[in-house]
């Protein structure tokens, strides 16, 4: 039996996480959760603690500082695979990653590595968003796909589904960016390692309660991250464009075409 466990990072998410649990739950009742909690001062921590104590498919792990979701991420995944478990979800715990969706990307897994949940694929939509939210998220995946040579539609995404095996190839321990820029780096990652990489649709919902953690100096630093990443990487990546294609190598178009049909 598969043991897919999802990893739920949360700060000041009250509001918002038991629904969520509850959603998460009902739409697949055999898979786990952990919540990741970083000391919120909402209380956040002490209601997954009581979520947990009713249900013994729901963790938590308390960690005692506010140092960004690619640390509470880099914890989560290390407390996932010491435990042998399968599968392993990123997911928002502010309601903006649909629970319901969850078994489309757990499906997309037959054909792939990692599951990468779209908003700029067809099928795929945000609700709730100004113009300029929009513009951010897509200049953003627009700028990382160009820097880095990616050819995913949503780079910045954060409703992804992992292979375990696939996961401890990516060494996400040794990963040390946070917020958009740790999830641009682990698909950049993703894509180096030759990994079989599939977008599916999602619905991507504002959150109703509470406050976004997204900030100018979350997107500044994203944008620096990239930039250097993208240079750095910039002669491999023409070394590798200019040799022919292996004789048992998979025609570009063949990927593409597998991509577009995910």
């Amino acid at each position: 039996m598969t043991r897919t466990i999802v990893i739920m990072p949360t700060y000041d998410e009250r509001a918002n996480l038991g629904g969520v649990a509850a959603r998460l739950r009902e739409a697949a009742p055999e898979v786990e959760l952990l919540v990741v909690d970083d000391d919120s001062p909402d209380g956040t921590g002490l209601l997954a603690d009581e979520l947990a104590t009713a249900d013994p498919l729901v963790h938590v792990l308390h960690r005692h500082s506010k140092d960004g979701l690619g640390a509470a991420y880099r914890a989560g995944f290390a407390w996932a695979l010491e435990r042998g478990y399968d599968v392993l979800v990123e997911m928002d715990a502010d309601g903006s990653h649909l629970p319901e969706q969850l078994p489309r990307l757990l499906a997309g897994l037959d054909r792939a590595d990692v599951v990468v949940g779209s908003r700029w694929v067809d099928g795929g939509e945000v609700v709730g968003w100004p113009l300029h939210r929009r513009l951010i998220s897509l200049g953003g995946s627009a700028y990382a796909r160009l820097a880095l040579g990616l050819p995913q539609r949503d780079v910045t995404g954060g409703y992804r589904a992992f292979r375990a095996g696939a996961l401890e190839r990516l060494r996400p321990a040794e990963l040390r960016s946070q917020g958009y820029s740790f999830q641009v780096e682990l698909l950049w990652q993703a894509e180096e390692a030759g990994l079989r990489i599939v977008e599916v649709p999602i619905t991507f919902v504002e959150r109703a309660l509470g406050r976004s953690k997204m900030s100018g100096a979350i997107v500044l630093e994203a944008m620096l991250r990239v930039g250097r990443w993208g240079l750095a990487s910039l002669p491999a990546r023409m070394s590798r464009g200019a040799r022919p294609a292996a004789s048992g190598a998979r025609p570009a178009a063949s990927a593409a075409q597998e991509r577009a049909h995910a």
